[in-house]
């Protein structure tokens, strides 16, 4: 008989794009968040997202460490706006290391294709 494959379960760590200061309009970027997330809502993947500010609303090592925490993950996509912020990437990594050290790390080209991104490390549903 055979068994269903495992749903897998997807971290997203990002920015949030209402809270990264500076002069330019965040709304293209949380649509395209939105979108991302629709992908994996509709393929029926856990995928929670961890959003974090530059705005110094958030000490980011501590909610980055508690969303890693959270679950066993087998796939963690880090969004290129954190990818933009060498001294927080390096941060990131090393904490995705150390508190999920079983799970593939993913990245994506824009905050649309993060299935896609999750999906070339882990097998999807569907």
């Amino acid at each position: 008989m055979d068994t269903p494959a495992r749903t897998p379960r997807v971290l997203v760590l990002g920015l949030d794009p209402y809270r990264v200061p500076g002069p330019w309009d965040p709304k293209p970027v949380a649509d395209g968040i939105e979108a991302g997330r629709r992908r994996f809502t509709e393929h029926g993947v856990a995928a929670e997202f961890c959003l974090v500010g530059l705005d110094g609303s958030d000490d980011i090592p501590a909610v980055v460490t508690a969303a890693l925490r959270a679950h066993p993950w087998e796939c963690v996509v880090i969004g290129g706006g954190v990818r933009n912020q060498l001294d927080l990437f390096e941060r990131v990594v090393n904490l995705v290391h150390r508190h999920a050290p079983g799970a593939a790390i993913a990245f994506n080209t824009t905050p649309t294709d993060t299935f896609e991104a999750a999906a070339r490390w882990v097998r999807m549903p569907g």
